[in-house]
């Protein structure tokens, strides 16, 4: 087949064109990703690994790859609250101690105060730091948190390299991070990536907003710096989401701020203190925002006002939802410990709340977070909610018996639910109805009255206490 020239030299110039559009690209783009080197170079040498020695019984019985297994032995979770555990360093004799590596920390001051994650130190005997320049030294620790999972740990030298701290509020979704730590021992190891989203709740994890980023993150990297592009560190390395046991995209960081009020709090007195509300609370869901006189779904719920507690004394009642905490906006449930949990014990603070469809301002003076013991004899933890609407059953009063096991002063106790509204509510039989549309139920006569007129077609809100648990759930009557 005969080709013309001018088709040919066509084609060869067109190639030629897009090849150096090509290399022109590739170059723009290769100058647009971030420049590393420096960064590491000057913030690589405050970076330490950590290792520690367990009692003898601990060694004996140490599994590395035993927070990785469900309770099956092959299952494995979601979420991996101590999954930065790491693997020993060398095989430990039985009922010897011996040192095993576990993770990374970092260095905040020249005279060796070092932050890094409570798991990493957690139960050790002895905590033994080794530095850039391969010097290994014993440290001590000042404080550790279990509930911010930070830990503040000092060693003995002078004039030591350490990091910059930077601001984790000022992050923003996109923005580059890089991680340095000991992933499997690996000293100093590099990693980078971006912001993928900040204020992250995770489950047990309620005092902590944690930086989501797709940084990899593994065994070992646990309690090292999170570094902004400026050199500075936001956050500590903690946790990832994992169906595998490996990195899969998304890693969690706590943030610095958060770290260093911990971190101070440590250092001045050997334990931290937090601001305390004394509520239990729940998500509000469209049904449930509809029922509550609300635009859209936002706000935490209160389906519990614990005795004794600063919510009651500011006249918090169960089944107001919190709209601001102390000027703050509350999207979601999980946003307001955070807010308490930071401000002192003793601040008064501002709260609106959305009570019987009109918004309202609460003045709160804030208490001190009691003990997970303390906290455990007075409460119960979050409910599960359900997602359907409800209503139609027979009630009957609450026995002394009743009263007793389920710590309810009053209210009325399901005793059949029949095809209707309340089995689609996924109310169930031994339910205790302690409010329905606002209003408080004592009796079975109040129960039914409040009932036959509530209004239709419109979600409104009913309180129930299930096992001992107390949540709200939207009802939506026939019309």
């Amino acid at each position: 087949m005969k080709i013309s020239t001018s088709y040919s030299w066509r084609s060869f110039w067109i190639g030629v064109w897009c090849c150096l559009a090509l290399g022109i690209s590739t170059s723009a783009f290769a100058q647009a990703l971030p420049d590393f080197k420096s960064l590491v170079k000057e913030a690589a040498p405050a970076v330490v690994n950590i290792s520690t020695v367990q009692r003898a019984n601990t060694q004996e019985a140490f599994d590395p790859f035993s927070q990785f297994r469900g309770p099956g032995g092959d299952e494995i979770p979601e979420i991996f609250r101590h999954f930065f555990r790491g693997f020993p360093e060398q095989a430990p004799r039985r009922g010897a101690p011996a040192p095993r590596s576990l993770g990374s920390g970092f260095i905040i001051s020249e005279d060796g105060y070092l932050l890094t994650n409570h798991h990493v130190i957690q139960d050790a005997e002895k905590v033994i730091v080794r530095l850039s320049d391969r010097r290994e030294m014993e440290a001590k620790v000042i404080g550790s948190d279990a509930r911010s999972d930070v830990a503040l740990l000092k060693i003995e030298a002078q004039d030591l390299p350490y990091v910059k701290i930077g601001q984790s509020q000022s992050l923003e979704v996109g923005e580059w991070v890089l991680a340095i730590g000991s992933p499997f021992g690996f000293d100093h190891s590099v990693t980078a990536g971006i912001v993928s989203a900040t204020e992250r709740s995770l489950a047990n994890d309620t005092y902590v907003p944690f930086i989501q980023t797709d940084v990899a993150i593994n065994p070992g990297n646990s309690g090292g710096p999170l570094f902004n592009l400026a050199g500075e560190v936001v956050g500590i390395n903690s946790q990832i989401y994992t169906r595998s046991g490996g990195f899969m995209g998304l890693s969690f960081a706590i943030p610095i701020d958060v770290a260093m009020e911990v971190s101070n709090q440590l250092k001045g007195q050997g334990y931290v203190t937090r601001g305390w509300l004394g509520v239990v609370i729940q998500e509000v869901n469209r049904d449930l925002a509809e029922s509550f006189g609300l635009d859209k779904p936002m706000g935490a719920l209160v389906v519990k006002v614990m005795e004794e507690s600063p919510a009651l004394a500011a006249g918090l009642r169960e089944g107001d939802v919190i709209l601001r905490f102390n000027r703050q906006i509350i999207n979601q449930s999980s946003d307001l410990p955070h807010q308490v949990g930071r401000i002192k014990p003793g601040e008064r603070v501002a709260l609106e709340v959305m009570r019987e469809g009109r918004r309202q301002t609460l003045r709160v003076t804030i208490g001190t977070l009691p003990s997970e013991e303390e906290l455990a004899r007075t409460s119960s933890t979050e409910p599960e909610i359900s997602s359907q609407p409800a209503l139609g059953l027979r009630v009957e009063p609450l026995t002394s018996e009743q009263r007793e096991r389920w710590s309810v002063s009053a209210g009325v106790v399901v005793a059949q639910v029949e095809e209707g509204v309340g089995a689609a509510a996924g109310l169930m039989v031994g339910d205790v109805i302690t409010m329905l549309n606002g209003q408080r139920v004592e009796t079975p006569q109040d129960f039914y009255e409040i009932a036959a007129n509530l209004p239709k077609n419109r979600a409104v809100p009913m309180r129930i206490v299930r096992r001992g648990s107390p949540l709200f759930i939207p009802l939506r009557p026939a019309p």
